[in-house]
């Protein structure tokens, strides 16, 4: 929380989730009997419901809870939504439920007497036990749910954190770097681990100013375009499968470098989607291209035309379409390629421009398919039409 002091952090802990015990609980729990350390202790589904409302940016009243008394007292403490939501507790990455809702899994490994100490030294000073009573609930409780829930949880950690007597600087410093590309990155990127956004730069933004731009020369277009479409094709290229390859060099010396995978083609959403076919012929000789005619009438939309490489079930695919709008049109497409026998992890859709609601619609339906634009527009309008978009592209680019 000190290292993103930038951005707005708050933390929920898992502790304050424990339920108030029924009485008969009530009695283990004076007996040193009960076990807090078993997940079904915690109100795993107020937990939940906290979580999913910080997730979608509004507050919540999370309770208090008295572990002297084994309940929860009436006061409550808001919480309001942040940058950063960081989830804390021993138990949280044993729960299914609450994984689920995370962008990043932290254990952090501790040593066995390193916990019992500060357990020690925690329930002495603050919930008013004796060193043998922590020593027996330890002993009959802890442990074991430790070896039992805890301990495993760890094959479910993006990152497992060594940690002993001091911070561990070094994991802290990566950790916090990974969040602040995360926040600068667009919502939809941290909601899509399918989709990607090429990196923004004054030259990138010059282009699509031209491209956007009503004024613009139809060659002036053309020629821009063409860079834009060059660039989104290499990036595509670059999310293929290699493998190391060593070649000898003209000098006599051996380079060891990577070879791309085989196999591969282009398939055109007709006519705007010809447009990139250049493009992907500069960067690969020979590649053959297949195509697919999507008729829209109304709100519904037909495929009119298919013709595609016989054996295009064995390839990888890089689908063209300049915009991605509603996201209908680009559906009919890759359920085409399905149909087709071709995996859905080996297509990669390619637009300059995409929508959020075609966004949503593509990642969603087909989460292995992989989106790759230049830039996010702001939404699509009662026609259909991408806002601020770029207007009829095929249009703009042949006419």
């Amino acid at each position: 929380m000190q290292r993103l002091h930038d951005q707005c952090v708050v933390m929920l802990s898992q502790d304050s989730f424990y339920r108030t015990l029924t009485p008969d609980e009530m009695a283990l729990a004076k007996d040193n009997n009960y076990n807090f350390d078993h997940p079904d202790a915690l109100d795993r589904k107020g937990m939940m419901e906290c979580l999913q409302k910080l997730r979608e940016g509004r507050s919540v009243e999370v309770p208090v809870y008295d572990f002297a008394l084994h309940a929860r007292v009436e006061e409550t403490r808001r919480m309001d939504p942040a940058d950063v939501v960081i989830v804390e507790g021993i138990l949280v990455l044993a729960m299914e439920e609450v994984r689920d809702q995370l962008n990043m899994k932290i254990y952090v490994d501790t040593d066995d007497d390193v916990r019992l100490a500060r357990r020690i030294q925690r329930d002495v000073a603050s919930r008013g036990r004796d060193v043998a009573s922590v020593i027996e609930q330890y002993t009959k409780f802890v442990k074991p749910a430790f070896d039992t829930f805890i301990g495993p949880s760890r094959r479910h950690a993006d990152i497992i954190v060594p940690w002993q007597s001091s911070e561990n600087v070094v994991a802290i410093d990566l950790i916090t770097e990974h969040i602040r590309l995360k926040l600068r990155q667009h919502d939809l990127i941290r909601i899509y681990s399918n989709l990607e956004v090429m990196p923004s730069n004054f030259q990138m933004r010059g282009m699509h100013t031209i491209l956007r731009d009503r004024d613009t020369s139809p060659n002036d277009f053309v020629f821009y375009a063409d860079r834009i479409n060059r660039l989104l094709v290499e990036a595509g290229l670059g999310h293929l499968p290699f493998r190391e390859k060593t070649v000898m060099t003209p000098t006599g010396h051996k380079y060891t470098g990577v070879e791309f995978a085989r196999g591969l083609c282009g398939v055109s959403v007709i006519r705007s989607g010809e447009a990139m076919e250049a493009a992907l012929r500069e960067c690969c000789q020979g590649i053959k291209i297949g195509k697919i005619l999507v008729h829209r009438h109304g709100k519904s939309e037909d495929i009119v035309y298919e013709k595609l490489p016989a054996d295009i079930s064995r390839r990888y695919v890089l689908l063209l379409d300049p915009v991605l709008g509603t996201g209908n049109t680009a559906c009919k497409a890759i359920q085409v390629l399905l149909d087709k026998g071709v995996e859905e992890s080996k297509i990669l859709f390619l637009c300059i421009i995409a929508a959020p609601p075609g966004i949503h619609r593509v990642c969603q339906t087909y989460p292995q398919v992989k989106v790759i634009t230049s830039e996010i527009d702001t939404a699509v309008d009662d026609n259909w039409c991408v806002v601020p978009g770029v207007g009829e592209f095929g249009d703009r680019y042949y006419c």
